[in-house]
């Protein structure tokens, strides 16, 4: 059986990642440049190659530095659920500062409090969480 793991690229993997560590809780647990992995151009030895983000309890997001221009996450949602209003609300906040709130988290019609965002690094997101 697999596991399903994002990959995300971002323009500054690091401050993306430390964002997402803060907004949603969690931490950043590794980082490797191209400069210590081996065998690459001056020029990208800084650039991040791989980097895990724990957030939300223990779901990992794996990111790098985009290398070429690229255009952040459209057609894709990432969906976090909560076990409270609380927890979902205070996280789609925080993903919403200087980002665009698409759909308002609140409860729906079928039981579940719910809001759709997009972070101010262009990354769609789904909030879940249980009612009381």
């Amino acid at each position: 059986m697999g596991y399903l793991r994002p990959f995300l690229l971002s323009e500054n993997a690091r401050a993306q990642a430390e964002f997402y560590a803060q907004a949603l809780g969690g931490e950043i647990v590794s980082v490797m440049t191209h400069g210590q992995a081996g065998g690459t151009q001056d020029e990208h030895k800084d650039k991040v190659i791989h980097l895990c983000v724990k957030v939300a309890g223990d779901n990992s997001i794996f990111m790098a530095d985009s290398l070429e221009p690229f255009s952040p996450g459209t057609g894709m949602l990432l969906n976090v659920s909560y076990k409270t209003e609380k927890e979902g609300g205070e996280a789609f906040a925080r993903l919403a500062a200087g980002g665009k709130v698409r759909t308002p988290f609140e409860q729906r019609p079928f039981g579940l409090f719910y809001g759709e965002v997009t972070d101010s690094y262009g990354v769609g997101w789904m909030i879940t969480a249980e009612p009381a």
